[in-house]
């Protein structure tokens, strides 16, 4: 069953990343429509890229996908973020008829303006603590690591998945502050900019809602919440959290098996 809609907007996939749910990602390319594509950065990981090349089949069949929704008339943009700074060199190309932008400013069918950015600009560590990038990067991924195990166990038993993540950044003041801060801080971009809201990503904590009568929206990741921005036919916004979307389907995920390829 195809799900169509009238935009979507993605971010945080770290194509390159051992722990992304490349999986669901292709699941979610295979079955939805859109007229317009938003890729708000980090779609490939280039810093994990550098250290540790990993490539599965997958990841190329995922590109294809874009690369097919492109000869089918979607128009896709592009979006660097911090992860793939290296396309910010390419700015204002025309790669493959996918358009690479600093931003973009996107109008929904109800006429309503959104703003669209990476995020990272307004990440205050990032722009003042440079060292703590990498650091916040090394823990966050031993997290995943350790994520990856607990859930192999619950898979075990029956369990469903479950983010250590997403709960350690519930339960803990500081985490709270800092996705608080940042909304705020990217929020005030969108007023200073006049327009109606904005989408980013960035944080990994997706989210959609209304702050000061600007619409805030987080498209999320796809390496625990595997979550996107929609817009419908009628111009409304919608976080989908895709694994929820296929259980209640009834629509178990493909068992993909990857094969990493070798290094060019």
């Amino acid at each position: 069953m195809k799900h169509k809609y009238r935009s979507i907007f993605i971010s945080d996939v770290h194509l390159g990343a051992k722990d992304v749910r490349n999986d669901c990602l292709l699941d979610f390319l295979n079955t939805v429509e859109a007229e317009y594509i938003y890729l708000v950065g980090d779609i490939v990981d280039f810093w994990k890229l550098k250290h540790n090349w990993h490539w599965p089949e997958i990841n190329n069949a995922i590109v294809q996908r874009l690369l097919d929704k492109v000869k089918n008339g979607a128009r896709v943009t592009y979006i660097p973020g911090n992860h793939d700074e290296r396309l910010r060199d390419y700015i204002g190309s025309n790669l493959n008829d996918i358009v690479i932008r600093e931003d973009a400013i996107h109008t929904t069918k109800d006429n309503k303006t959104l703003l669209l950015i990476h995020g990272d600009e307004f990440d205050s560590v990032v722009m003042t603590n440079k060292w703590l990038i990498h650091f916040g990067d090394w823990l966050y991924n031993r997290i995943v690591i350790l994520n990856r195990h607990c859930n192999y166990v619950r898979r075990k038993l029956g369990f469903p998945y479950w983010s250590l993540s997403n709960f350690l950044k519930l339960r803990t003041k500081k985490a709270l502050q800092y996705i608080e801060s940042f909304e705020n801080a990217v929020i005030r971009e969108a007023q200073r900019r006049g327009v109606d809201g904005v989408v980013c990503g960035h944080i990994h904590h997706p989210a959609v809602k209304q702050t000061g009568g600007i619409i805030y929206a987080n498209t999320g990741d796809w390496v625990e919440n595997c979550t996107a921005i929609v817009e419908k036919k009628n111009g409304q916004l919608e976080m989908l959290r895709w694994t929820q979307v296929r259980e209640l389907e009834k629509q178990p995920l493909p068992q993909v098996v990857s094969t990493a390829s070798k290094a060019a």
